[in-house]
This record gives C-alpha cells, sequence and structure tokens, in this order.
C-alpha cells in the first residue's frame, strides 16, 4: 500500500505557503503519494476557538518578521503582505478543487500562493483568478464557472470538516495515516513518519 501525505492548507495562509514550497521534495524524497487539500482556515479557527495570529498585536509584529525570514531561508521572493490581508479566499480554495479536478492543483496552487505572498495580489478579484486558471492551463471561464457549483461547494466544506474531524485547528496540517502534524516548521517531522511507514 503506497504511502500518503495529506496537505491542508488555506491559500490564505502564509505558513501553507511556506509548507508548499517544501511538500513535494518531502514527498519526493519518501516516495509518498502527496494530496493537496485545500480547505478553510477562517471556519477551522471558528470551530476550534483558534484565533489569527494578526488577532493580537504583538504576534502581529512578530509575524512580519518571522514571514520575512522564512521567505528569506526557503529562498522565496521577498514576503509581500496582501493590502487585503486577512485574504479573502473562498473562491481560491474552490478554484484550487477544480484545479486538482483536472491534475493542474499543483501548479495552481504555487501561483496562487506567489500571487498572494510575493506579488500582494487580491485572492478575491475575479481577474486574478482568472489569470490564475489561465496560468495552470485551465480554461479561465470554465474554471471559474465550476468553482461556483454546489459540488465544488459541497468538495470544499467536505474537506474542512474531514480536518476538524480528524483533529486540525489551523493551517497547514499534515497528515501521515492518523498522525497530525501542525505548521510548516514540523516538516522534518512529517519526514520522518513517512520514512518510518
Amino acid at each position: 500500500m503506497a504511502k500518503t501525505l495529506e496537505f491542508f492548507f488555506d491559500y490564505a495562509s502564509p505558513y501553507s505557503y511556506f509548507a508548499s514550497a517544501q511538500v513535494e521534495a518531502v514527498a519526493h524524497r519518501t516516495g509518498a503519494e502527496l494530496r493537496w487539500r485545500p480547505f478553510l482556515l477562517g471556519a477551522v479557527f471558528k470551530a476550534t476557538g483558534n484565533v489569527p495570529p494578526i488577532s493580537t498585536a504583538n504576534k502581529a509584529a512578530w509575524l512580519i518578521r518571522d514571514v520575512q525570514a522564512w521567505a528569506n531561508h526557503l529562498g522565496l521572493p521577498p514576503f509581500r503582505m496582501p493590502e487585503s490581508f486577512p485574504i479573502n479566499s473562498l473562491k481560491a480554495n474552490r478554484l484550487g478543487l477544480v484545479a486538482a479536478e483536472q491534475g493542474r492543483i499543483v501548479p495552481f496552487s504555487h501561483a496562487a500562493f506567489r500571487a498572494a505572498f510575493a506579488d500582494g495580489k487580491d485572492l478575491n478579484d475575479p481577474q486574478v483568478l482568472a489569470e490564475l486558471a489561465r496560468g495552470a492551463e485551465l480554461s479561465p471561464e470554465q474554471a471559474l464557472a465550476k468553482s461556483e457549483t454546489q459540488e465544488i461547494k459541497d468538495a470544499l466544506r467536505r474537506n474542512t470538516d474531514e480536518a476538524l474531524e480528524r483533529g486540525a485547528f489551523g493551517a497547514p496540517t499534515f497528515f501521515v495515516g492518523d498522525e497530525l502534524f501542525f505548521g510548516n516548521d514540523r516538516l522534518m517531522f512529517v519526514e520522518s513518519a513517512l520514512s518510518r511507514a
């Protein structure tokens, strides 16, 4: 039976961005199948009573330094916080699921994260979403229309509900079997679990 690494994330999450820059290499080194699973971080926060880092002034100030340090550490472009932060990522997450259906979630996700956190673009802007779809070799009109269907809305809700039922409280969240790992800075533990699997 193949090893599977499940990566639950939200395009609104800077730390999901940092995880996305590392997770493919972890899966490759361990021979694991990687499943990209968009979910709604806001719904997870609400259901668990967790709060985003920017809700506390001292933590928000720290966050600005931390995200710059992570971008530099990973060799990513200089981090740029979108003016619209916290990001309304509902439409982007739904579009990610459309991309997944068509086997294009990896390029779509990398482009979406870069758009938000390197270019400072608004992921709630239909023009930005159309540009991301086009860049992932999707038909923008068809992909955006599909992202508004009940089927895709339900799929995003299922991902979110499943993550919560399995113990998620934030993003990024990883599962190796039933074992949960939280945070892009825990990927060494994810890799160790996959190596043992």
